[in-house]
């Protein structure tokens, strides 16, 4: 069931980056850690479903935010699997580079809110009250929430890959 929900449901349909499953048949990256405990596997493949297409994010902001976390958590995969949708969002070669090297800043006052946030999320878990404040008068509390599980989200994603040591599908 599981299996068929991540090669059927909207990851399935067209709308990933990499092929879901390798030649062998198995499932690609964190979809084929999700097998091996289904009774998590599959609230977890539901949650990052969710947050990929039924979010109010726009596509921006949430490659920005998942490039921000493989970047920081050094996920190879997870790089490799939204750099394309990055660029396709709009994130250019050079926001990219800055990106990887995690000197990215924004002019737009929202968008600097929010990598500083994500920085945060990732440093200490927190986040101050301006940048918050920010964020919250910007795009609501549904979208900061938002914001919130999407860099737990990868961040776990990046874990789980690590430990059990998945690379990218060409590696």
């Amino acid at each position: 069931m599981l299996f068929r929900l991540i090669t059927e449901g909207a990851r399935g349909r067209g709308q990933s980056s990499f092929p879901l499953v390798d030649d062998d048949g198995s499932l690609v990256g964190p979809f084929g850690l999700m097998l091996h405990a289904p009774k998590v596997g599959l609230p977890l493949q539901d949650l990052g479903s969710a947050l990929r297409f039924r979010t109010g994010l726009g596509d921006r902001t949430r490659e920005l935010v998942i490039l921000l976390v493989a970047a920081a958590t050094r996920s190879d995969f997870e790089w490799h699997a939204h750099a394309g949708p990055g660029r396709e969002a709009g994130i250019s070669p050079a926001e990219m580079d800055s990106l990887r090297a995690g000197t990215f800043s924004s002019q737009d006052p929202v968008e600097a809110s929010l990598v500083r946030m994500c920085e945060t999320l990732l440093d200490d878990g927190d986040v101050d009250d301006p940048t918050f404040d920010v964020l919250q008068e910007a795009v609501g509390a549904e979208q900061v929430l938002e914001l919130i599980v999407l860099v737990g989200y990868y961040r776990t994603l990046a874990q789980m890959m690590r430990v059990f040591r998945v690379g990218t599908p060409d590696a």
